[in-house]
């Protein structure tokens, strides 16, 4: 089996990649930065997206797994004092895997002659890059919903219904749905302006387009990578055909993570 390490990059996790790689070698496995059959992850959620979108070209190929190296990972289920364990599972055991929905972001621009597309694990978060306020025509599945006005709006993953959305006020949503929800930033109601004013849940077979109504240059963040876009003719969000792998050598159900995440006091 072929195997890449992603570290954080500070001294701790350094030293644990640098012991996994050395330990893992000496059963014959095989270290291979292009094309893993295994990403691990040494850091924290950040490390673990990063390690995503690296190997996202090869989901069908690569699984991936996490270990947490600071305060507790909602992706890495593996503490650094469990290494020793891990990897007597990854030497021995075959690793099953299990698959979490994605989200496909395609970002066109108005003169037809450029598309971007994205996948995120978390979220797509849609801002105007000067801190004004965002207006959007939000269009389900080919027609009219709303016209947004607000700081900004918020697409997430099933998955990353914990991160951004959830901060958001935005509902948790079980992986096993291949859906993704808009949760508002901010938004503005009045009179004069109106919107939904709360999150909306969509199934795999609807799609969300939003369409700018005045400016049309967004900061828009694909999980954790963000970047300026000029001329915007549309940001189009749908449940992904792509689905991420988590290896797994031990039972994590996904409402445990929550609650260890979220709810179990720290000693």
């Amino acid at each position: 089996m072929k195997f890449k390490i992603v570290s954080r990059g500070d001294k701790r996790s350094n030293k644990i990649k640098n012991m996994m790689r050395q330990y893992l070698e000496s059963f014959g496995l095989e270290y291979h930065k292009e094309e893993p059959d295994l990403a691990i992850s040494v850091g924290g959620d950040g490390t673990f997206l990063e390690a995503f979108h690296r190997y996202n070209h090869r989901l069908k190929e690569t699984a991936f797994i996490g270990i947490h190296t600071g305060h507790l990972g909602f992706y890495t289920d593996w503490t650094q004092e469990e290494v020793d364990k891990l990897l007597t599972e990854i030497a021995r055991t075959p690793f099953q895997t299990v698959e979490y929905p994605l989200m496909e972001v395609i970002i066109r621009d108005e003169l037809g002659k450029k598309e971007d597309r994205h996948l995120a694990l978390n979220e797509a978060m849609i801002k105007t890059a000067d801190g004004s306020s965002v207006v959007l025509d939000v269009e389900l599945k080919g027609e009219h919903f709303e016209t947004f006005r607000g700081d900004g709006i918020c697409i997430s993953t099933p998955s990353g219904s914990t991160a951004y959305n959830k901060a958001l006020g935005g509902a948790i949503i079980h992986p096993s749905l291949e859906a993704i929800q808009i949760t508002e930033n901010a938004s503005i109601n009045n009179r004069v302006f109106r919107t939904i004013g709360s999150p909306l849940v969509l199934p795999k077979h609807h799609t969300c387009f939003l369409k700018p109504m005045v400016d049309n240059s967004f900061l828009i963040q694909i999980d954790h990578f963000t970047k300026n876009y000029h001329e915007v003719k549309s940001i189009q969000c749908r449940v992904a055909n792509e689905k991420i792998r988590f290896a797994r050598f031990r039972q994590f159900p996904f409402w445990h993570r929550v609650r260890d995440s979220f709810v179990t006091e720290v000693d």
